[in-house]
């Protein structure tokens, strides 16, 4: 892969890497969403009928008509 190096120890193994983020940029962007991804694990989730609702009351979503 272009852009990337392998930082290796005195027997040749492998201990880090050096990326280009400038020829690689989607990489940065992976790393980030799963930095952020880690962070936000934590906190309180709301259930789809939820948000539903809530977009709903706000005019931001139409109900669904009923079958």
């Amino acid at each position: 892969m272009r852009g990337v190096q392998f930082v290796v120890d005195e027997k040749g193994r492998k201990t880090g890497v050096v990326i280009d983020l400038q020829k690689n940029p989607e990489l940065w962007e992976d790393v980030f969403d799963r930095a952020l991804a880690r962070r936000r694990k934590s906190e309180p989730r709301e259930t789809f009928d939820a948000v539903k609702r809530r977009l709903i009351k706000a005019g931001k979503l139409r109900p669904r008509a009923s079958a």
